[in-house]
């Protein structure tokens, strides 16, 4: 930590430990010295919930900002923390009039964001395993890979833990597989498909070997299972939770929102207004504005990658399933990829344009209605003949 006086002459230095008796000594030393502002890298956390709390004011500066502002004051670009302490602070010093300081959001908000980022954190989980899992089957058992239309579908898993094994499949009969489909209310015509599909697949390991190799097989799965319970298990809590939020209605009136993308679009705006006093400064943070760069004639227009990774996967993930339920986002959508865009830029296209209602909606605290959307309606509305 360093603080420096008006002049940017530094005033004090100190490492604080990161447990309650160094933050209790920060947060003392930095009151005694009614420091006008804080610079850190991070926006949340103990620390920054213990300044706030101290009712210091904060000013997050991002670490690829610091990154290019070591250049400032002659660094070689190392990164020093001790070093890193003096931009910050003299950052704050210099450029407090471009800094935001952080506000934070409501408890109920933040409780919200990281029951959706653990899901998110475990749909990746879930995700690897099930590719282990299908790596491993394409050895020992190929026949199972692609019998379903996903590996990790509750029919599918079942299937592979009663029959993982080659000998098993090798053993299966139309008699045995009719009945078996029929209690989990599966088409049981497709019992023969499903049986011509394992006699074609290329052979697996039989015998010993292959009931040893059973044991990572039943690994895999069980690990798969785990996590899908667990993904179930929060995805009820953030229902309750976005259930209880004064600002679920906004979220959920929009089109194929649903609960969990709801409250991830929720999650991650947040519920401070003050944060984002335009539409644009919304889409910015998202990244579904392009990064324009000039230099005398030239100019380039380029994919924004310095954003906040979560909103933009949020918003993205939304658009890109809006345009199913919603004509006007259809239409949009269709246009760019018209133009030659790619499917991922025709989505951030349409993001853009998604924003700018929800951010409307957000700071009104009006729920959004199909018949209230101008353009909807426009495009839903044939032209009246004239004359």
């Amino acid at each position: 930590m360093c603080v420096i006086d008006d002049e940017g002459e530094v005033v004090e230095r100190v490492t604080v430990t990161h447990d309650k008796a160094g933050v209790a000594g920060l947060i003392t030393l930095l009151s005694g010295r009614q420091v006008a502002g804080t610079g850190i890298e991070r926006g949340d956390g103990p620390l920054v919930t213990a300044l706030l709390a101290a009712g210091l004011t904060v000013f997050v500066i991002a670490p690829s900002q610091v990154k290019n502002l070591r250049g400032r004051y002659g660094s070689a670009g190392n990164k020093d923390d001790r070093f890193d302490a003096f931009v910050l602070a003299d950052v704050v010093r210099t450029d407090r009039r471009r800094l935001v300081p952080l506000v934070c959001d409501r408890a109920d908000t933040q409780a919200l964001r990281a029951l959706v980022r653990a899901r998110q954190d475990l749909l990746g989980h879930r995700l690897a395993i099930a590719n282990q899992l299908r790596a491993h089957l394409l050895s020992v058992t190929p026949g199972v890979v692609g019998l379903f239309a996903e590996l990790d579908a509750l029919v599918s898993r079942a299937f592979i833990a009663e029959f993982g094994t080659q000998d098993a499949v090798d053993a299966l009969s139309e008699a045995v597989l009719t009945p078996w489909l029929k209690a989990r209310h599966y088409h049981v015509r497709t019992a023969a498909t499903l049986l011509e599909r394992l006699r074609s697949a290329a052979p697996g390991v039989r015998g010993p070997a292959g009931q040893a190799l059973a044991g990572v097989t039943q690994a895999y799965l069980s690990a798969l299972n785990t996590v899908i319970q667990q993904i179930g298990v929060l995805e009820e809590q953030i229902a309750a939770a976005l259930a209880e939020h004064p600002d679920a209605a906004i979220f959920t009136s929009l089109p194929r929102a649903g609960t969990v993308r709801a409250a991830w679009l929720l999650a991650e705006i947040g519920d401070c207004r003050g944060r984002f006093p335009t539409a644009a400064a919304l889409a910015g943070l998202a990244g579904v504005t392009p990064s324009t760069r000039q230099s005398g004639n030239t100019r380039i227009v380029a994919f924004r990658w310095a954003v906040d990774k979560h909103l933009r996967n949020a918003v993205c993930n939304f658009a890109g399933d809006s345009r199913l339920a919603n004509p006007w986002a259809a239409d949009l959508y269709q246009q760019a990829r018209a133009r030659g865009k790619k499917h991922n830029h025709a989505v951030r296209i349409l993001a853009r344009a998604w924003i700018t209602i929800i951010w409307k909606c957000w700071t009104t605290n009006t729920p959004y209605n199909p018949a209230d959307h101008r353009a909807l309606q426009n495009l839903l509305t044939p032209p009246q003949p004239t004359g």
